[in-house]
This record gives structure tokens, C-alpha cells and sequence, in this order.
């Protein structure tokens, strides 16, 4: 009787993909016992069985060298092996090495069935593999499969009951290389064949040379569609919705609503002019749903749409393997660049992602980072709507300065903090168009979990700072600090309630900018400094989660510092 089955293989061999074929979207992800290594777990009717499936970390091999790899073993170890069967996937374009491992779990007497996955590419690449002759060879089941498309995958599940614990001798390693030799030889068969374009690029964007021209052009590129995206959204969709239907309804409801008390403005705002302005009226069915559904959302649609678009070809590892020397200066390696391009969309998937960083020291420098120098989609959104009119100049000044802050703050903390960064160990997989169906369901889970945790920190924020002006509770606020503001940052005394602000929402508190009739000297500076201090609420209890008190309070400490030494010298230096 199978009651549970693990899946396992190299790193980079579409074992997630095959996970996700078997189970679906009901999964539920857990940190291993006192690791941080993400265990994913989900459920598969298997005849009248309801099976757990885990989807162990990517492992080399039995005898574990890394973090990731221990707990692979250790959870094998755990479940009585009668009651199991173990999925092993195999890169069908990579056999040789491949096959290490599946001898290794043979010879321990495991329930094994073989997924030789990637059968697609395999063909592509003029590599046949004779799956009948292997399967007698190696002496489990062997299914030829191709997880982004589905191809063999519900025959794989007919076939688990059939899988197989082998009785064999254990090899030494020596001999084991040589068993692969043989096993190889009688059934995989290469064809000549030329590189192909797809090929040709793939080498192309891992070079130094070339790699760093590409990856500069397909940043830029990526940025410039999610914003076309994003405006032609917000022009073609929002905008309308927001101005020719819901405003109707909304001023229709305020000539009915003859006392314009406390109720009114918490749920309508200021009229400006006599008129809801969606942008300054900081109401919570006015701004709160405009700045979050029609000015946010639709950028965050073309983010994460570029974004997985990007992971699912298989550009995002070359990248990670290609700022792998540059990363390794500021203490990370270059697997850190996916952590801050989904900080990019919202920083809290971005310092959650962090955890994949092996050592506690290079996820401390990762999410402090992220937190000061990488500005996510709803704040650049709002920065574009606030700096885009004075021109180009202040745009990317701002993007200039958190850039410069990421280089300098990562080579102060690299040389300051003790420990080590591990190497990159990371296979470069295949590129790959993606099937538009799971890029959809991709962008579908991301958007909703976006909604999820940002709506009722927008809707609740705004409620606070509603209640804060009516009751005149930041006039205490304001005549404390406008006195540093304005000595340090040039900043006059209305801006300070924006500030503050900016600690529950980053993006209400830049629009809280947009009325106060600042210079574009006084906006940019303001901009640069919600970018970098106190993340918005959501991002700083993410940070407390994952890095303990003490690691926050250090990160904090760093935000203020560097805060009023930016925001001094912009003051300073900028003249006009």
C-alpha cells in the first residue's frame, strides 16, 4: 500500500512542473523543521487513495553536501519504505549524470519509477533514448514524460503502483560510473546535428560579453512593455470604469448626503472643487479603491506577467549565472537577483523568495536590500505619475540613487557582517516557449495573492489616516518633526503626514504628494525618500518573520541612517 510518494532528482530537471501535474494547485508549502529549505506538499487521487506527494529539494546525490540535499535524504529516511514509492525525474537531455542518482536509490532498496522528463528537448537536440531498453536494464519502471505539456504524465501515474525495489548489490563509486557507461551506451543514441537560433542564444546570454548586452536590453525592453501595458490598462480599462461608471454612482450619492460629518469624509473624502477627485480625496470608496485597482493593479498585471514570462523560458537562471561575480562582491550570489526581481512587484514575495539563500547572513543582506534600494511596482507607479512630467531626468535620477544605494550598502555589509557566501551550484535550463495556459494560471495566483495582501492594508490605512486628519492628530505630528524636514531635506511641513504615511502604504503616501504643489527639487527628494525608508507595514512584519527582532532592528536601524544621509546630501547638492 502507497501512502506517500517523494518526488526527487537534480536540481533543473522540471521536477516542480512534474509536482505540479500530479497535484494540482492545492499545495501547501512548510519550512523544513530548523531550516530554512521550503518543502512543498500536495495531494493525489491514486485509485481509491488519497496520496501525499512531496517534492523534495533538488539533490545530486544520497550523500548530501549542502543544506537542501540533507533534508532530501533525511525526509527519505523518515517514512517507512513499504509504504512509499519515490518519483525519480531524470533529465532526458543529461542521462549520464542523471542516472548517479537513480542507481544510488535502486541500491538502497527504494520503490522506484523512473520520469525521463524533457523528452521534448531531447528530440530537439538529436538525442534518442530506447526508454523499453533502459527499463530492463536498470530494472523500475520508465516513463518518458514531458511535464510542461503534460505528455506521459497520466500514464506515469497509472504506472506508480508498478514501481519497483531492486534487489542489488551496492557499487562502489567507481564501478557505479562505469554501470552508467554501459547503460548509456546500449540506449541512447546521438545524432549530428548544428546548433540551432535557440541554441546559439542560449550560449549567448551566459557569455560576459554578449550576456551583459542582452540582459541590458531585455531589462530595459521588459520595463518598457509593462509600462505600455500598464498605461494602456489603465487608459483603456480603468480609467473608464473608475470615471464613466463608478464616479456617477459615488456623486449621485453625495447630493443625498446632506451632512458632510465624519462619516462622510471617512467614506468620501475632501471634494475638490465640489467634485471626488480619485487622486487627493482619501476617501475609503474613493482613493482607496482608485489608487490600488486603478493605478496599481494594472501595472502589477504587466509586471508579473513579463516576470513569469521571463522564469518560464528560462532567462531568469542564465541571468542568476551571469551577475553571479557582481552579486558575490555585495554577498550574495547570483541566485539573489530572483528575490529582487519579485521584490520589483512587491517586496514581500521578494523577501519571503529570500529563502532560497542559503546562509542566515546572505538573507539578511538580500532583504535589506530589497527594502531599501528595489521600489516595488505600486511605488513606481506612483513615482512615474508624480516625477513623468518634469521630464525623464528625475525619473531615473530616482532609479539612479536606489541603484547606487543597492552597490554601496551591499559592499559595507559583505565587508561588516561575518560569515560566507556559498557558491552558485545551478543548472541552466533549456530555453522554452511556455504553454500560455499555465502562464495564465502563473499570473492568475500571483495577482490574486497581491489583491489578498494589499486591499486590506490600503482600505485599512486609509481608514487611519482619515481618522489622524479629521481629528487633527498629525498637526502634533507635523510641528515635531517639520523643523527636520525642513532643516535636513528641504521639505515643507504638509509633506510630513505623507511621510508617515508612507509606513502603511507606499503608493497613498505618494499620492498624499501629488496636491501639496511641491517643486520637482522637493518631490524627487520626497519620492527618494518613501523609496528607501520604513517599508510599507505588510513588508516590515515579513521582515520581523523572517529575520527575528534583533536582525530587524539592525535592518532598521541601517533605513534610518541612510535615509537622513540621502536625503541631506539630495537637499544639499540638487539645486533646483
Amino acid at each position: 500500500m502507497i501512502r506517500k510518494i517523494y518526488l526527487i532528482g537534480n536540481p533543473n530537471v522540471g521536477k516542480s512542473v512534474v509536482f505540479s501535474r500530479l497535484t494540482g494547485v492545492q499545495v501547501i508549502s512548510s519550512n523544513y523543521p530548523g531550516t530554512t529549505v521550503e518543502i512543498s506538499k500536495g495531494y493525489l487521487r491514486l485509485g481509491e487513495e488519497r496520496v501525499e506527494v512531496v517534492d523534495l529539494p533538488g539533490t545530486y546525490l544520497l550523500e548530501p553536501s549542502s543544506e537542501a540535499e540533507r533534508v532530501a535524504v533525511s525526509l527519505l529516511k523518515e517514512y517507512p519504505k513499504n509504504e512509499m514509492a519515490v518519483i525519480n525525474i531524470i533529465d532526458a537531455t543529461n542521462l549520464e549524470r542523471n542516472l548517479l542518482l537513480t542507481l544510488q536509490l535502486i541500491e538502497e532498496g527504494y520503490t522506484v519509477i523512473v520520469s525521463l522528463n524533457m523528452c521534448d528537448d531531447a528530440g530537439h537536440r538529436g538525442i534518442k533514448i530506447d526508454t523499453i531498453k533502459l527499463e530492463k536494464l536498470i530494472g523500475v519502471p520508465v516513463i518518458s514524460t514531458c511535464a510542461v505539456t503534460g505528455l506521459g504524465i497520466k500514464l506515469l501515474i497509472s504506472r506508480i503502483t508498478e514501481g519497483a525495489s531492486v534487489s542489488r548489490n551496492r557499487l562502489t563509486n567507481e564501478d557505479r560510473w562505469k554501470e552508467i557507461g554501459r547503460i548509456v551506451q546500449e540506449v541512447q543514441n546521438l545524432e549530428h546535428r548544428h546548433h540551432t537560433v535557440r541554441e546559439i542564444l542560449e550560449d549567448a546570454s551566459v557569455r560576459p560579453l554578449t550576456g551583459i548586452f542582452m540582459a541590458a536590453g531585455i531589462i530595459y525592453a521588459s520595463f518598457k512593455i509593462v509600462r505600455f501595458i500598464g498605461e494602456t490598462i489603465i487608459s483603456r480599462i480603468t480609467d473608464p470604469i473608475f470615471f464613466n461608471l463608478y464616479q456617477p454612482i459615488l456623486e449621485k450619492m453625495t447630493l443625498h448626503w446632506q451632512a458632510k460629518g465624519f462619516w462622510f469624509h471617512l467614506f468620501i473624502g475632501d471634494l475638490i472643487d465640489g467634485k471626488i477627485d480619485f487622486k487627493q480625496s482619501l476617501g475609503v470608496l474613493t482613493t482607496a479603491p482608485y489608487i490600488e485597482f486603478g493605478m496599481v493593479l494594472p501595472y502589477i498585471v504587466a509586471f508579473y506577467f513579463i516576470l513569469s514570462l521571463l522564469e518560464d523560458i528560462g532567462y531568469l537562471p542564465r541571468l542568476a549565472i551571469l551577475l553571479d561575480n557582481i552579486l558575490h562582491r555585495l554577498g550574495l550570489h547570483g541566485y539573489a537577483i530572483i528575490p529582487v526581481l519579485l521584490g520589483f512587484g512587491c517586496n514581500v514575495p521578494g523577501i519571503l523568495s529570500t529563502r532560497i539563500l542559503e546562509s542566515r547572513r546572505e538573507r539578511f543582506i538580500a532583504s535589506t536590500i530589497i527594502s531599501i534600494g528595489v521600489p516595488c511596482v505600486p511605488l513606481q507607479a506612483m513615482i512615474f505619475g508624480l516625477l513623468g512630467h518634469f521630464g525623464g531626468f528625475y525619473v531615473g535620477g530616482v532609479y539612479l540613487v536606489l541603484f547606487s544605494l543597492v552597490i554601496i550598502l551591499g559592499l559595507i555589509l559583505n565587508r561588516m557582517l561575518k560569515g560566507y557566501s556559498p557558491e552558485l551550484l545551478l543548472e541552466i535550463p533549456p530555453y522554452r516557449f511556455p504553454p500560455l495556459a499555465m502562464l495564465g494560471q502563473k499570473l492568475y495566483f500571483r495577482i490574486k495573492g497581491f489583491i489578498i495582501e494589499a486591499v486590506p492594508v490600503v482600505i485599512a490605512g486609509v481608514l487611519l489616516i482619515n481618522i489622524l486628519i479629521y481629528f487633527k492628530l498629525f498637526d502634533f505630528i507635523t510641528a515635531i518633526f517639520a523643523p527636520f524636514l525642513n532643516g535636513l531635506f528641504g521639505l515643507p511641513k504638509e509633506s510630513v503626514v505623507a511621510l508617515v504615511i508612507g509606513f502603511f502604504r507606499k503608493d497613498v503616501a505618494v499620492g498624499m504628494l501629488m496636491p501639496l504643489s511641491l517643486s520637482a527639487k522637493q518631490l524627487f527628494i520626497s519620492a527618494t525618500l518613501l523609496a528607501i525608508s520604513f517599508p510599507c507595514i505588510a513588508t516590515f512584519i515579513v521582515l520581523w518573520r523572517e529575520l527575528g527582532l534583533k536582525d530587524l532592528i539592525k535592518s532598521t536601524l541601517i533605513m534610518i541612517t541612510i535615509s537622513i544621509i540621502v536625503g541631506t546630501a539630495l537637499n544639499f547638492l540638487i539645486l533646483h
